[in-house]
Parts: structure tokens; C-alpha cells; sequence
């Protein structure tokens, strides 16, 4: 018995002597605790909530999502009526959020690469007046620029009949900037497949070239290829199919005008304030990425005859992307999950209509927050790793 009780506390001591001490093996040790630990966690705060539920008489479940919604959307980018179900707010509140995440994504990163590389510009004026903007918008909340934008801008215009004419029949005013409708014909797919063949040659043509120029050393015109495969291709198509795109002209009848498309001022407003304020931070980004690059290459650049043009797009800018897109990302999510502040200004978002009027109406907190935060988490993590696929596109290759 007494070897045997020996030989056991000895391997005890050797077990315990191997999870302190291996680091392999007290890695996995702690983090399997851990996980347990907050398992464990979880699983209490869900039976807790179900008890307290219970005993509030709450009832739990998705059923209310197929009742009647009863309340009208100002923006709806699908067919919805009052009669529509909270499934469909939750549709034009998701496809709203898209709607404005992608182009105030679209505008930002425009604007805040223009104003990075404006603020290292040698033209005082132009360096100088990139600062302020930069200074200026990303020191004041967000919340109220949207407000400024909205209430102080867009709401003072003047009505339809004295509003602004702008180029291509269109007007701004405060019921927003009303716009020629497109009309799509038969045959318009073909010129939808024209443009997606375009971008596919396109991409195969700028392999070949950079494999052509990595062995013979001979440029090729990229962009004027691509510009001839993306837009003249298309083009070509277009008038052979006999032009099956034309646009509805919106008419001015009584107080307002009928026909053609509207962008309403909320969306206006969430897209300026935005676009306008994460471009302050994407053009922080841009510059300290180009000032990571040694000068070396600038001058080396300048050796071979490039123009300063020719420098910051084909030498600078490459190599500062492999710097900006990590940050780049976080600016994305952040621009993203800024746009619920929608709330503040009436434009009907996810938060808006679906977190906001659904859960008032069905009174399914606990569901409706939920489904709301799996929606954002959802969009941020595909943001994320379709960013991290980018950025592995144009990391340095090692040898």
C-alpha cells in the first residue's frame, strides 16, 4: 500500500509539476478554464433572465416578428405599408443601415485620402486649409454635426417651388434633392454581363501586364485598358441593345414634384456628417502611413525621371497602403456602428424603426436588442475580414 501511495502522490506531483511548469500544457490548462469560467457565466445569466421572466410573466419568443407592424417608414428602399410585418421593418431598417454604411464608407475614404495627401502637399494654401478641416470636424461630436447638418442646412432650404436648380433637371430643397428616376429596359442584362465581363478583363489584363513588366521590364497601359474594358465595352453594348436605359424626369405639380427619384434630407445628413467626419480620421491615417515611407524612395523615384504625380501613386501610395488598411478597418466599423446616431436626426435605420419603434410596439426588449446587436456584430466582423483579405492582397511577400 505504501508503494502504491507513493507511486500515485508521485505522479500527482509530476501532473501538477507538468501544467505548471510546460508551457504548451499550461496554455491549454488556463484557457479551458477560462472557457468553462465564462460558460459557466453565461449559462447562469441565462437561467437568471429566464426566472426573472417568469416570474414577471414576460413571455419569450421571435412569434411577434409576423405581426402587424401598424406604423408607416419614410425611407423605404422595398415595398412596405403599415400592414406589413415587423419582419419587413426589420428588412427596410437593415437595408437602410447598408444603404448609408456603404456610402458614407464610399465617400469617406475618397475624401480622407484627398485630404491625408493635401495636408503633406507643398502648396501652403492647399496644406493649410486640409489641416483645419482635419483639426476642425474631428473635434466636434459627431452627434452634432449630424444635427447641424439637418437641422441648421438641409431643414432651411427653401421649398420645391424656390428650391436650388441643379444640372440634370434635378432640385434641392427641404424635401431633399429630387433627381431623374432610371428606367430599365430589355436587354439592359446584357450590358449588366458587358460590365462584369469588363472588370474581369480587366483584372486578368493587370496580371499579365505585371507579370510582363516584372520579366521584361516594359510597362503597360493599365488604366487606359481598363477604362476601355469597364466603361467603353459597355458602352459599345449599350447602343447595340438600343439604349435600353432611359430616366423618368421628375415634374413640378402643385407643391412638390412628381416622378423621378428623391434622396430625403435625413439621408443627406447622415452621409455629409459621416462621410465629412470619419474622413478626418482616414486622412490622419493616410498621411502617417506616407510619412512611414522612408524618403529614400521619393528620391529614388525622382532619380528615374518620375514626376511628383508619378511618385506619390505608383511608389508612395502602394507601399503606405501596406501601413493604412489595418487602421483603415477600424475607422469602417467605426463609421458603421456611428450610423445608429440616425436616431437623432429621424432617418430610419435598424436602430431607428426595428430597436427603437418594434421593440415600443411588441415590447420584446430582450429579443429585439438581441437581434439588433447580432446584426452589427455580424456586419462588422464580414467588414473585417473582408479587410483582412485586402490587406493580406498587399502585404509584402518574403523570399
Amino acid at each position: 500500500m505504501t508503494l502504491r501511495d507513493n507511486s500515485h502522490s508521485g505522479e500527482s506531483r509530476g501532473l501538477i509539476r507538468t501544467v505548471l511548469y510546460d508551457p504548451t500544457v499550461r496554455g491549454w490548462t488556463f484557457q479551458a478554464l477560462v472557457l468553462v469560467v465564462l460558460f459557466g457565466l453565461a449559462a447562469w445569466l441565462i437561467h437568471n433572465t429566464v426566472v426573472n421572466m417568469r416570474a414577471a410573466n414576460i413571455p419569450f419568443g421571435f412569434d411577434f416578428l409576423h405581426m402587424r407592424a401598424g406604423f408607416d417608414i419614410s425611407q423605404r428602399p422595398i415595398p412596405y405599408t403599415v400592414d406589413s410585418t415587423h419582419a419587413d421593418v426589420f428588412m427596410v431598417g437593415l437595408l437602410n443601415t447598408l444603404i448609408v454604411s456603404a456610402l458614407g464608407i464610399f465617400f469617406a475614404t475618397i475624401i480622407g485620402f484627398t485630404v491625408g495627401i493635401s495636408r503633406l502637399s507643398k502648396n501652403w494654401l492647399l496644406a493649410k486649409v486640409a489641416t483645419i478641416y482635419v483639426e476642425t470636424l474631428r473635434n466636434v461630436p459627431l452627434l452634432l454635426q449630424l444635427l447641424f447638418w439637418y437641422k441648421a442646412v438641409l431643414s432651411v432650404l427653401p421649398g420645391p417651388r424656390q428650391g436650388l436648380m441643379l444640372p440634370f433637371s434635378s432640385n434641392l430643397s427641404n424635401r431633399g434633392l429630387t433627381m431623374p428616376r432610371p428606367v430599365v429596359g430589355d436587354g439592359f442584362g446584357l450590358v449588366v454581363a458587358a460590365v462584369v465581363l469588363g472588370i474581369i478583363a480587366s483584372v486578368i489584363v493587370a496580371r499579365w501586364a505585371k507579370a510582363r513588366q516584372a520579366a521584361t521590364g516594359q510597362p503597360f497601359a493599365i488604366f487606359q485598358a481598363s477604362a476601355a474594358l469597364i466603361i467603353g465595352f459597355p458602352l459599345v453594348v449599350f447602343f447595340l441593345a438600343g439604349s435600353p436605359l432611359t430616366f423618368e424626369i421628375p415634374e413640378l405639380k402643385g407643391f412638390n414634384y412628381q416622378g423621378g427619384m428623391v434622396v430625403k434630407p435625413e439621408l443627406m445628413a447622415m452621409l455629409f456628417g459621416l462621410s465629412l467626419y470619419t474622413a478626418t480620421f482616414i486622412a490622419e491615417t493616410v498621411r502617417a502611413g506616407i510619412l512611414a515611407i522612408s524618403y529614400g524612395q521619393t528620391e529614388a523615384a525622382s532619380a528615374l525621371g518620375l514626376r511628383n504625380g508619378q511618385t506619390m501613386r505608383l511608389v508612395i501610395v502602394p507601399q503606405a497602403m501596406r501601413i493604412i488598411i489595418p487602421p483603415l478597418t477600424s475607422q469602417y466599423l467605426n463609421l458603421t456602428k456611428n450610423s445608429s446616431l440616425a436616431l437623432a436626426i429621424g432617418y430610419p435605420d435598424l436602430v431607428a424603426v426595428f430597436a427603437g419603434s418594434t421593440l415600443n410596439i411588441s415590447g420584446r426588449a430582450i429579443e429585439v436588442i438581441g437581434i439588433t446587436m447580432t446584426v452589427y456584430l455580424i456586419i462588422s466582423l464580414a467588414t473585417a475580414a473582408l479587410m483582412n483579405w485586402f490587406n493580406a492582397r498587399v502585404a509584402l511577400v518574403e523570399r
